[in-house]
């Protein structure tokens, strides 16, 4: 009786690690893409960045709301007990004022 309940007690820490791995893998990949878009490149290529970070599965989309550019990464409930999600924000580099160099 209390072979199974550790094989069943070790199963759920792994899933929990896989679980927690995948967490850091959705702030990973919610940080690349808001370096992205804050670098003002293509919204196909802020995709592209975050969508290779990210866990398989997951869930990418970008917005912009004024000069703040978020991106948000989420893998959706059922491979996981709960629903993964991440979110970065980045001001956008072509909306701050450049005098481009030394004062």
């Amino acid at each position: 009786m209390t072979l199974p309940v550790l094989v069943l007690v070790a199963g759920l820490l792994v899933w929990g690690v896989m679980a927690g791995v995948a967490q850091i893998e959705c702030v990973d990949a919610a940080r690349a893409g808001a370096r992205a878009a804050a670098r003002s490149e293509k919204p196909a290529d802020v995709l592209r960045v975050a969508r290779e970070a990210a866990p398989a599965g997951a869930e990418v989309s970008v917005s912009r709301a004024g000069d703040v550019v978020t991106v948000r990464v989420t893998v959706p409930r059922p491979r996981y007990p709960v629903t993964l999600t991440a979110r970065a924000a980045a001001l956008a580099e072509d909306t701050v004022g450049g005098g481009g160099g030394a004062p």
